[in-house]
């Protein structure tokens, strides 16, 4: 799905918008597919665990015990109290769960339901003991991954990994176990769960590079760029993990430079039109060109030293029309070269970045190098003779100088 980029800027972002939506949904259904494909549902038939909800041996020093098993109130549950031969329970289903955890039915109502919580507590939970916290039958993590294998690949197999899927409680940073309120059984809308961790100085990747804040970007800079207007960052990233650069979705350069092949920009071209960097004149593919002049192609479409996206734009959020950068990063000692854009109604004026001071007009009529004045000098006033001295002669012109009539 693609827009054309005039089109963007005349409606205001509101294309942008649609369109992230629709690739926020799309990209979660296509998580589990390297190649970003619509991906089949996950089987929603939850796996029951049968046979082995027995209690664990007090030698393997359980983690966490239920406290009517503890205590030995096997009747709470059973037909019978004798530990050694309790019976069968008195109640199908998760509804003896709920005589005592009376909150859950409430939890179960909201929106969105986990088929296996919904099916049987018993899909992850042994109601005797267990060696897991919570009573977990596994790790959470191997819970979540015998039923979503496509998860567990992207997790271990990618080579661009996100921290959030080995560290602190990993799918429950992000997933309510049980039912949730939002889409896919998340905490907190896309964009609030993101920065609930991308929002502190100090983050870095698994090469150690900086990672900005992303909380005060958005704070600092209300131009937000398309999907992140509507809070969708699963539009461009997959938070799993992936194949590409910063869990892209699809690829796109990782260097401030670049060789143009349309292949590199296919994140981009997912929303953005391909010809704006092709072509080398329209008057409707984009808004950066200087009358039929297209300067997308002129700055991109290189075979060497191409400048991508990154080196005019912001890709989260800007101060500036058009997501255009104040600065850029040059060099390995953090200075920061001004862009020095001013935007027009016409058009902009880019000053003393790359170059110097560039104007382009958009509205039909090319802009033209601005004119120098040329100032005169100041006329030669001789010196008045000197006592003595002879005044020397005006220089004859030559002769293919001299006018004839």
């Amino acid at each position: 799905m693609r827009l054309n980029s005039s089109f963007l800027h005349r409606a205001g972002g509101i294309g942008v918008v649609v369109v992230g939506t629709l690739l926020g949904i799309l990209s979660c259904l296509g998580a589990g597919q390297p190649g970003g494909e619509v991906a089949k549902p996950p089987s929603q038939t939850p796996k029951v665990r049968k046979g082995d909800l027995k209690p664990v041996p007090e030698s393997a020093q359980p983690a966490a015990s239920h406290a009517p098993f503890e205590t030995g109130d096997c009747q709470l549950c059973h037909q019978r109290a004798d530990p050694a031969n309790p019976g069968p329970v008195t109640k199908a289903g998760n509804g003896l769960c709920f005589d005592c955890h009376e909150e859950f039915p409430e939890i179960m109502a909201r929106k969105f339901g986990h088929v296996a919580a919904s099916e049987s507590c018993l899909s992850c939970h042994n109601p005797h003991n267990s060696k897991e916290p919570k009573l977990l039958l596994e790790k959470a993590s191997a819970l979540c991954f015998a039923c979503h294998p496509s998860i567990q690949d992207l997790a271990e197999k990618s080579p661009v990994k996100h921290g959030a899927m080995s560290e602190g409680a990993q799918c429950m940073s992000c997933h309510n176990a049980h039912s949730a309120n939002v889409e896919h059984l998340l905490i907190q809308m896309p964009r609030e769960l993101c920065l609930s961790c991308h929002n502190k100085e100090g983050l870095t990747d698994a090469k150690g590079k900086k990672l900005p804040n992303t909380q005060h970007e958005f704070e600092e800079k209300p131009q937000l760029h398309g999907a992140l207007g509507f809070g969708d960052c699963s539009a461009c990233h997959n938070p799993h993990g992936f194949q590409h650069f910063r869990l892209l979705n699809k690829e796109y350069p990782a260097e401030f430079y670049a060789s143009y092949n349309p292949k590199v920009y296919a994140l981009c071209f997912e929303c953005h039109e391909a010809g704006a960097f092709t072509e080398a004149e329209t008057d409707t593919l984009t808004q950066f060109r200087d009358g039929l002049r297209n300067l997308h192609r002129l700055h991109v479409n290189k075979e060497e030293l191409g400048r991508t996206c990154r080196a005019c734009h912001e890709v989260h959020s800007s101060k500036l029309p058009h997501l255009i950068r104040e600065s850029v990063p040059f060099g390995s000692l953090g200075w920061r070269l001004k862009v020095n854009f001013t935007d027009t109604p016409t058009g902009g004026v880019c000053a003393k970045t790359c170059h110097g001071a560039r104007t382009y007009n958009n509205s039909g009529v090319p802009s033209v190098a601005p004119v120098v004045p040329v100032v005169p000098a100041a006329p030669v006033v001789p010196a008045a003779p000197t006592a003595g001295v002879a005044t020397p002669a005006a220089p004859t012109p030559p002769a293919a100088a001299v006018k004839k009539e």
